[in-house]
């Protein structure tokens, strides 16, 4: 493959159009028409008639007239004419011509296939015309590595005709696949690890996406070992001639030689040989699309120049990245959590076997966990679900309708639908826990459950109707269910002319947003707001819009941005934020998209901190690095949803299981036989007492604990043999190179600026020799100090981090070696 970009692409095939995409090459027979051609010649070949046929078998079969006889093919004595005669399926010879090399004639040489069925003879004819064709790319082709395969798969054919056996490649090859998990199943993990939480119209566009890399790697011609030496370097040379020569027995050459068992590519090799051609292979991928796309339908030119480029580019990440999931050969797509969802792993077994350009089927795409896979794409009950922008309003309010109306036929799909949802789509295996010695049996907690009928009883122990433990979002929750406040989701857009009540909504956040976000320029907030791209949870109340969020969804990224945040003033410190916030992650699960990130100033890390926001972002910084833009004196906060929690009704449900808990040891104390008086030896002045004096542990079954033997401090002389031992086996691990010494200010002028206590271990080995560690803390301290301190000052993708945590761990297991620290 040559790495000049003015030179033709290689072999590859969209699979929107099946067009062909080849390369002018000498020497291999990879265009259509010389398929074409070959299959032509085989045609005529397999309707000679049999004294044809033995004739043209005689030249690859060996003498049998006697055991003395070396001659390995019958030469025709009389050549053809030139030029030759138009009826070439006419016998130019008959059995008793006698041999050019050895004089035998031609029935001694086929006498073995006199008697063979017409259907083994025209096996081995096929075997001739590609042994004809190996020959002439053999003697055509110019890279001596290709020409020497060439040859060698020459050989056998001949080989296997002379023996009347099956072509079987032998030698250090090995046989496929050679790599697991295979290309296509790395491709396949991929789509489920990325795309599986999308709606179906993005999840088909990724999965033909997929399917058409797949389909280009299949026709892929690999670039020869001395090409790619000439641009990329020789390492990993040998590892690359290997998986270029199985390409070429077991993928190329049996393009057209089809004596040869073909394999799919993308089916044998794995990740090793993609992270080879990968990034020639995207490059003139591209070139080529962006050459011809004037020539491309409106559709196709969409898919291969916009949606296309930046696949390949997340593609490139997992195929050169360290820590992949999708290339793990037990890769699970329930564990799959990144990019904010975890698909199921019910519908993508079929997958990698349907990216085959012959079957028009689309399997139906993965569903995410904790929503029903007949439910993703359907609605039912009142409230309309939309896909993509045609949608102006969606209704979240329903989730919070009381329970004597929920079990009525006309219950609107919402909050309780989706409990559900989420109880039916985990298995019992997914809600099992390990037993702890002392539960309570299923059986007891219903019947406790079963005694708790009052509701009032759900808000705890205090029977006021608003405690001054209650939830923040308690009184927002039952204003809804009156019918105070209504929640509604709405959104400009292109395609549907937005009603007018939607319209209004829209001004009335972009008021909101104004007055309670004034250091917010009002163009940028009409912009967003008004932003088909962004969609606004509104909080409704008098038919006024008193609050609301503005947030964008990147449901490829498994991430939404909440860009505004809001309550008019003079409807604050009534749980309205809590209660918004908390139907905005309900209506995130029904998307399955599992991650919140904001950019907070000083005034909303507090708000956003009480809805479960951290500084700590669970998410891979790649995957949303580059989509949300930063602000200025703002922090980034993250917010990781779980998918079988209802947020509209969680801290009803947390209340519920404080009265079970509370009702469940009222239960057990009155189950205790035997009441003991309270002491009433403070009374007389006593401060304290001994916990086992006091009446009736013991009967509890309270033991003592157990002190520890306390632990024999070692020799002064042994524990510095131990530290001199560990400190030299440390300095002369591989991962040790960036502590050997203190950090050179001319490396890291602004080390010293960050780090106040440096460490490294030519100091701990001065240190050792002045005999400063008298005690193993010392030593210790020192030595955690160093990684640290590196910690600190480097990020974690850097060699220096990685090389701390390596260093550490292999410290950690010499000292417990050698008893220095509790294994």
């Amino acid at each position: 493959m040559s790495d000049a970009s003015d030179k033709p692409l290689q072999n590859g095939t969209s699979a929107q159009s099946k067009q062909t995409l080849t390369q002018g090459t000498t020497g291999e027979m990879s265009r259509p028409n010389h398929l074409q051609r070959i299959a032509q010649k085989k045609a005529i070949v397999l309707n000679y008639p049999k004294t044809k046929k033995l004739e043209k078998l005689a030249v690859y079969s060996s003498c049998k007239q006697s055991d003395s006889c070396k001659c390995n093919g019958w030469k025709n004595p009389n050549p053809p004419p030139t030029p030759p005669r138009m009826d070439v399926s006419q016998p130019l010879a008959n059995l008793t011509d006698p041999c050019r090399s050895c004089s035998h004639t031609l029935g001694a040489h086929v006498s073995h296939l006199e008697n063979t069925e017409e259907s083994e003879l025209n096996r081995l004819l096929r075997i001739v015309v590609d042994v004809e064709n190996l020959f002439m790319c053999v003697h055509k082709e110019e890279d001596a590595e290709t020409k020497q395969v060439y040859f060698y798969l020459f050989k056998l054919l001949r080989k296997c005709i002379l023996n009347m056996s099956q072509p079987t490649i032998e030698g250090p090859l090995g046989s496929p696949p050679f790599e697991k998990p295979s290309i296509a199943k790395g491709v396949t993990n991929f789509v489920v690890y990325k795309f599986g939480h999308l709606a179906q119209r993005e999840w088909q566009t990724m999965y033909d996406l997929a399917k058409m890399f797949l389909h280009c790697l299949n026709h892929w011609k690999l670039e020869t070992p001395t090409s790619r030496t000439q641009h990329a370097g020789t390492e990993d040379m040998a590892v690359y001639k290997v998986n270029y020569t199985r390409w070429l027995c077991y993928c190329h050459v049996p393009a057209f030689c089809d004596s040869l068992t073909r394999y799919e590519t993308t089916l044998i090799f794995g990740r090793t040989l993609l992270r080879s051609v990968f990034q020639t292979m995207r490059r003139q991928l591209l070139d080529k699309f962006r050459a011809e796309k004037e020539k491309m339908p409106p559709e196709k030119r969409t898919l291969v120049l916009t949606h296309f480029p930046r696949f390949l580019s997340m593609l490139e990440e997992e195929v050169y990245g360290t820590n992949s999931p999708i290339w793990d050969p037990e890769f699970s797509q329930n564990a799959a959590n990144m990019a904010g969802s975890s698909p199921s792993n019910n519908r993508m077994a079929s997958v990698c076997l349907d990216f085959d350009d012959s079957t028009n089927h689309t399997p139906a795409p993965p569903t995410a966990t904790g929503v029903s896979g007949l439910n993703r794409f359907t609605t039912s009950g009142t409230v309309p679900v939309a896909s993509g922008e045609t949608y102006t309003s969606i209704n979240v309010s329903p989730g919070l309708i009381p329970a004597t109306r929920r079990n009525s036929k006309a219950e609107p799909s919402g909050g309780s639908e989706l409990k559900r949802k989420l109880e039916d789509a985990f298995s019992p295996e997914d809600v099992k826990r390990k037993r702890i010695d002392g539960d309570i049996s299923a059986e007891y907690l219903a019947e406790v459950v079963a005694t708790i009928t009052e509701p009032e009883k759900m808000v705890g122990p205090d029977t006021s109707l608003f405690p001054a433990h209650s939830a923040r979002d308690e009184s927002a929750r039952r204003e809804e269910i009156k019918g105070v406040i209504e929640f509604h989701v709405v959104a400009n857009s292109l395609s549907n002319k937005p009603t007018k009540q939607t319209l209004i909504w829209l001004i009335g956040l972009q008021n909101v947003f104004s007055h309670q976000l004034p250091r917010m320029p009002k163009e940028y907030i009409t912009r967003l707001v008004f932003d088909p791209k962004h969609k606004c949870l509104s909080l409704i109340k008098d038919n006024k819009v008193i609050g609301g969020i503005c947030f964008r969804m990147f449901p490829t990224q498994g991430f939404t941005e909440i860009v505004f945040c809001a309550v008019t003033s003079n409807e604050q410190v009534k749980g309205y934020g809590t209660h918004m916030m908390n139907h905005l992650k309900d209506y995130h699960i029904r998307h399955s998209v599992l991650h919140f990130l904001t950019f907070a100033d000083e005034y909303a890390i507090g708000y956003f901190k009480k809805q479960g926001f951290s500084k700590d972002i669970k998410m891979n910084r790649s995957a949303y690095l580059g989509y949300i833009k930063d602000y200025e004196g703002a922090t980034l906060m993250g917010c990781e949803l779980n998918p079988r929690i209802c947020y509209t009704d969680f801290s009803s449900v947390i209340r519920k299981q404080k009265e079970i808990v509370k009702t469940i040891i009222e239960k057990k104390q009155e189950q205790l036989q035997k009441v003991y008086p309270g002491l009433t030896c403070f009374k007389e002045g006593v401060r304290q007492i001994p916990v086992e004096n006091i009446p009736g542990l013991h009967d509890l079954g309270w033991k003592p604990p157990v002190e520890k033997n306390k632990e024999t401090p070692m020799e002064t002389e042994q524990l510095h043999s131990a530290i001199k031992t560990i400190l030299q086996q440390v300095k002369s691990h591989a991962s040790s190179w960036p502590f050997q010494k203190p950090v050179d200010k001319s490396e890291a002028p602004d080390y010293y600026d960050h780090i106040k206590f440096p460490m490294d271990l030519k100091t701990m080995t001065e240190r050792l020799k002045n005999r400063y560690y008298c005690h193993k803390r010392l030593f210790i301290a020192d030595m955690t100090r160093i990684f640290t301190n590196c910690r600190a000052y480097n990020k974690p993708e850097t060699e220096y981090y990685k090389c701390a945590n390596t260093l550490e761990k292999f410290f950690t297991t010499k000292m417990k070696e050698m008893s220095l620290m509790e294994k």
